[in-house]
């Protein structure tokens, strides 16, 4: 059974977008980067919801071929196109770089996903991570937390039906006081 993580930037008061989908506030040092980067190497699969899709997707495709892309940049954005992904939307009809669209229960696929062999998946959006962790599909939480507050905005965190226990098991702190902390679902 793989393991599913759902993890983001997000400020101090949860939010992983300021109001009007604003992410200015989130600009990682090179050393958080890294992290992130890594992370999408030992990832087999990445889910993504339409928004988070949409926002990666007008980016790091090209994003190698930029004049000022940094090594770690360019290293990212290959990962990125190579790695396999699926996007859950019912309001595009079409998706691109290694990607899979699917239009129909989120829930049901994933849910699917988790049941196959294979190494870990990430999830991205707070639409579809919302609708993953109501039904108790998501394994890890990591949560790269920068000294902002935003006020408002996409929460981390959607509502749930139900409390959800974690252990705490791993802290760091990166440059610019951004907080790292992983957290794994009791069961």
């Amino acid at each position: 059974m793989r393991k599913l993580i759902y993890g983001m930037n997000l400020t101090l008061d949860g939010y992983i977008a300021a109001p009007g989908d604003d992410i200015g506030w989130s600009v990682p040092s090179d050393e958080l980067f890294q992290f992130w980067s890594d992370r999408l190497e030992a990832t087999d699969l990445t889910l993504y919801g339409r928004k988070l899709w949409q926002t990666m997707s007008s980016y790091w495709p090209t994003g190698d071929q930029r004049p000022d892309a940094t090594p770690a940049e360019i290293e990212f954005a290959r990962r990125w196109r190579d790695m396999p992904k699926v996007v859950f939307s019912s309001t595009i009809d079409q998706v691109d770089w290694n990607t899979r669209l699917v239009t129909g229960d989120a829930v049901a696929e994933i849910t699917r996903l988790k049941a196959e062999d294979g190494g870990p998946m990430d999830i991205g959006g707070a639409t579809l991570a919302g609708a993953a962790m109501r039904a108790g599909l998501i394994d890890e939480y990591v949560l790269a937390t920068a000294p902002v507050l935003a006020g408002g905005g996409t929460p981390f965190f959607t509502a749930l039906d139900t409390w959800v226990n974690l252990t705490l098991v791993e802290t760091r702190t990166f440059p610019g006081g951004v907080l790292l902390t992983r957290y794994e679902t009791r069961r």
